[in-house]
């Protein structure tokens, strides 16, 4: 089975996570796609950050009508920060058939030989980024694959136009009590304000 592995903060999930795990199902091929909120992300800060239930909840709320995205708690029942080769690890003992797909944004592809164990996460993980379409950024993208594929990664670069959305810009549109029609799931929302969250 080919699985996609999708990781964040989703603080709050939105809809541009929505557009995001649509464009790589589809462009790899995807059996499932692992949904899973960190507990405490190694390269940010935790302030800000409302609770792994929360959280839990309203990616569970967004994909819940996606057959082939599954929410996974993987990372939040474990302690402390969330390393991703301690993730991969886990998943390849649940799912030894499975081939693993670790969905990453541009620039944390960029400075992929920073991460914690990056060498085995190379043993476990193709490496999937997204590229946007006549970006700046392709040239710097194409030769850090060259460079890991050298080391020997498997790399996938998916070309796609991301929503102008963001966790914070979200975050900024409650605070100031205006709408998220369009921002988020209309379910997430309500969970927003029933739970008073970002405020």
């Amino acid at each position: 089975m080919r699985t996609g592995i999708l990781g964040g903060t989703f603080n709050p999930v939105h809809n541009g996570h929505v557009k995001l795990a649509e464009a790589y199902i589809s462009a790899l091929h995807l059996d499932r796609l692992l949904i899973i909120p960190a507990n405490i992300p190694p390269h940010k800060s935790d302030s800000g950050l409302v609770g792994a239930s929360h959280r839990l909840a309203m990616c569970r709320l967004t994909f819940a009508d996606d057959p082939l995205c599954e929410v996974s708690d993987i990372e939040l029942k474990r302690e402390g920060k969330s390393r991703t080769v301690d993730t991969l690890e886990q998943l390849v003992l649940l799912y030894p058939r499975d081939r693993f797909f670790l969905i990453m944004g541009s620039d944390m592809f960029c400075s992929f030989t920073s991460w914690y164990y990056w060498q085995r996460i190379l043993q476990l993980a193709v490496l999937c980024a997204g590229a946007r379409k006549a970006s700046s950024t392709d040239d710097e993208m194409e030769e850090q694959r060259r460079k890991l594929e050298a080391l020997g990664a498997c790399c996938e670069l998916v070309e796609f136009e991301p929503l102008p959305i963001s966790s914070t810009l979200v975050r900024e549109k409650i605070f100031k009590g205006e709408s998220l029609d369009g921002l988020v799931a209309p379910t997430v929302a309500e969970y927003i304000r029933e739970h008073g969250l970002y405020r």
